[in-house]
């Protein structure tokens, strides 16, 4: 597959439209999923995987070589930043009152009675609202390690920070989402309410 994306991005940078295309169509899920996870409201989303898309295809000739989604994804979290600063000078147009109809993050698969799926959509709404609530570093370092399944050196790469400060960053974000899911324990899975009981009761 790396032989592939090679050849795909020296096609793509020599001005093959098609060659570019077959890449956005490999990424454009998780490029997507990266967005939601960092702004909450799928309309940002999707014009900020966009605006990643078009920016790389026009910078194309700026990519020296090494990992090209840890290149996307960066340009992707940049713009998801870049989005979050303009809402902020905008409080009533805010990205951070996300409202669980939106259902900003999926729920798994399964055959869940209709009580279980409430729930889950419940927990799916909450997680998002967590996510939200830490600083956007953090944010960003979680939601590439636990969501997009990177190493801490792939997070270092989009990132553009020191191997310690992605650990310490990824530490403490999981330490907050922890504590605010505590709140809502009636929402977490059986063995999870009894796992946070006991994170408690030994505090």
């Amino acid at each position: 597959m790396e032989a592939d994306e090679s050849q795909l991005l020296h096609r793509a940078q020599a001005g093959d439209l098609d060659a570019f295309n077959t890449l956005v169509h490999r990424y454009q899920t998780p490029l997507y999923s990266l967005c939601l996870r960092l702004l909450a409201v799928r309309e940002a989303a999707e014009d900020a995987a966009q605006e990643a898309f078009l920016a790389a295809y026009r910078h194309l000739d700026r990519f020296k070589g090494g990992s090209f989604r840890a290149w996307l994804f960066r340009i992707a979290a940049n713009a998801c930043y870049d989005e979050l600063r303009r809402r902020k000078a905008r409080p009533s147009l805010s990205l951070e009152a996300t409202t669980p109809s939106e259902r900003p993050v999926e729920v798994a698969e399964g055959a869940p009675s209709p009580e279980q799926q409430v729930e889950r959509l419940e927990l799916a709404a909450y997680l998002q609202e967590a996510l939200s609530r830490l600083p956007f570093d953090q944010r960003l370092a979680v939601v590439l390690c636990d969501v997009q399944g990177m190493s801490y050196e792939e997070v270092a790469e989009v990132t553009k920070a020191a191997l310690g400060t992605v650990k310490s960053r990824i530490s403490r974000g999981r330490g907050r989402l922890r504590l605010i899911l505590l709140t809502k324990r009636e929402l977490l899975p059986d063995p999870f309410r009894q796992l946070s009981s006991d994170v408690r009761d030994s505090s």
